[in-house]
């Protein structure tokens, strides 16, 4: 039996290094994750091969986050809606619609309650009863009561005036697998396609998943080893234990597992070979990103970076320079000479059009294979777009008209593959006979606006006069340089930067000469026009001024 077992690992080990050596030579994107801190808030910037393609923002004291588990009470059936809202702690009651049941929620509802009253002593799911499913076209008011205690979870963060959607359709998700209670299936992700690595995969995993539950297995999982992925069962298994725990507590409402903070959440989701760098300006998380990595990749531990510098973090590697440049209603396309997109919002949807500008050429045949091109640029971009804005619902793309149906199918299939690397849920439509392409793209967090305009200063027919600021910006100095002993820095709208610098005889060569101190003045794209801050070498904010 020993021999057949070490058979078996041997022939998956094998199987597994013949798919990484497959990949191997597959040229990729270079990725790389900054991670700010700062103002009780972290924001995660992802970048493909420099171009901004992610951004996200995380409160410190975010309690209600995609994935999370709950414990709620029911406050009021909605039947209009064939929907209840559920009290889980937040402002606004939680909208759990009957679809967002799942088939096993009488099952569910008992473990909520045996576990509770302790009847229930293990979070093994072995010999638990299942109980009937649902009906999957019932109504709401049949299967829920008023004061139900519901065990779910945040599957759409609060947005807006609108508390959290969730579900009671539970799973945990690991690196490689997704592990669901009260389910026995394996299932695999489409994405892999070889029939033996299929195989290879579902007879390892039914081998080795405890029973009552599911496994959906991740596209990230194809030609991984056997240790890979058992490490990630067992952490999987881990949560539930926890989950199970924190329910035995009785406390209605809570949260009983908390999903990865956003930051281990884009590695888990993200994180392959084509990761160089992982870099960020707070040392806790440093940490934290490093225990995280070393679990998943051990042999890449090195590439999580601590940042420390007065220039800020997302300054320094153009984070905001991208944002002004890549929100607002037009965004220009990359080396397309000229060539940009109009982007409209309404209630009911999100309009995309693509506009060549200048880029005119002559002759029939060359213009047919000019608007091809840029349109291809522009659906790189648009997925981009979609990506980083984190646009949902329906999105229709105007496209420059192509009368080749060669090339609307070229069009269509370079679409399709750009936006494969978008996580969120889409589908994509062929074009219509006028050349639109529809979108469908679901979010799960609020949309995200930036504003790339910057307030006049000159709004009142006044404008504080330049000299009237710089003298401001020299007492401040003035008034600090008796106190502090450090290097000083001065944070500045780009323009003033300039002002402040320009040639031999600058106002900082001024200041350096009339005060003993150079004054290191950094430029901050995200600043107003007549904003600046001084900060200590600490990093410590000294006096700051907001037009």
């Amino acid at each position: 039996m020993v021999l057949i077992l070490s058979l078996y690992l041997i022939h998956n080990e094998n199987q597994a290094i013949s798919y990484n050596l497959k990949n191997y030579f597959i040229l990729k994107m270079k990725k790389e994750l900054i991670v700010s801190h700062e103002d009780e808030s972290t924001k995660i910037a992802l970048l493909e091969d420099g171009r901004l393609c992610e951004l996200h923002e995380e409160e410190d004291k975010s309690d209600f986050i995609v994935g999370d588990l709950f414990i709620g009470k029911v406050k009021k059936l909605a039947p209009n809606l064939n929907a209840a809202f559920v009290n889980i702690g937040y402002d606004k009651d939680a909208f759990l619609h009957y679809q967002d049941l799942g088939p096993q929620y009488l099952t569910y509802k008992k473990f909520l309650k045996d576990t509770i009253s302790k009847k229930q002593s293990t979070s093994s799911l072995k010999n638990f009863e299942i109980q009937p499913e649902i009906d999957k076209n019932g109504t709401v008011d049949k299967v829920i009561a008023k004061d139900d205690l519901v065990l779910l979870q945040i599957t759409k963060e609060p947005i807006s005036t609108k508390g959290p959607r969730i579900s009671t359709q539970i799973s945990l998700t690991g690196r490689f697998l997704v592990l669901i209670p009260f389910d026995n299936k394996v299932s695999i992700s489409k994405k892999v396609r070889s029939f033996e690595e299929k195989e290879r995969l579902r007879t390892l995993i039914e081998s080795i998943k405890p029973e009552g539950f599911g496994v959906i297995i991740r596209t990230v999982a194809e030609g991984k080893k056997v240790a890979d992925l058992h490490n990630d069962m067992n952490q999987l298994i881990q949560k539930w234990e926890s989950t199970f725990k924190n329910i035995q507590k009785n406390k209605v409402p809570s949260k009983v597992l908390s999903e990865d903070d956003k930051a281990s959440a884009i590695l888990r989701d993200n994180f392959n070979q084509d990761f160089v760098s992982i870099i960020c300006d707070d040392e806790q998380m440093v940490n934290e990103m490093e225990s995280y990595v070393e679990v998943i990749a051990p042999e890449r531990k090195n590439i999580v970076q601590f940042y420390n510098s007065h220039i800020p973090l997302l300054e320094y590697y153009n984070v905001e320079k991208q944002l002004k440049q890549s929100f607002g209603k037009h965004v220009n396309i990359p080396s397309s000479k000229g060539a940009y997109l109009v982007i409209e919002h309404t209630e009911a949807l999100h309009v995309i059009d693509v506009n060549s500008g200048n880029n005119i050429t002559t002759g029939a045949a060359v213009n047919k294979e000019h608007a091809l091109k840029v349109n291809k640029m522009a659906a790189t971009e648009i997925a981009r777009q979609l990506r980083l804005r984190d646009m949902g619902g329906i999105i229709v793309i105007d496209f420059i008209d192509m009368t080749n149906p060669d090339h609307r199918r070229d069009l269509y299939e370079h679409l399709k593959e750009e936006m494969n690397r978008d996580k969120a849920r889409h589908k994509i439509l062929p074009p219509s006979k006028f050349g639109l392409i529809q979108i469908t793209r679901q979010r799960n967090r609020p949309e995200k606006q930036i504003d790339t305009k910057e307030e006049n200063p000159n709004k009142d027919g006044e404008i504080i006069a330049p000299i009237v600021i710089v003298e401001r910006m020299e007492d401040g100095l003035k008034t600090i340089m008796q106190k502090e002993k450090g290097k000083l820095y001065l944070h500045v709208h780009p323009f003033v930067e300039a002002y402040l610098t320009k040639g031999i005889k600058s106002i900082q060569m001024k200041w350096f000469m009339k005060y003993k101190k150079w004054v290191t003045i950094i430029p901050r794209d995200s600043f107003k026009y007549l904003e600046y801050r001084i900060y200590n070498s600490k990093k410590e904010e000294l006096i700051g001024y907001s037009n």
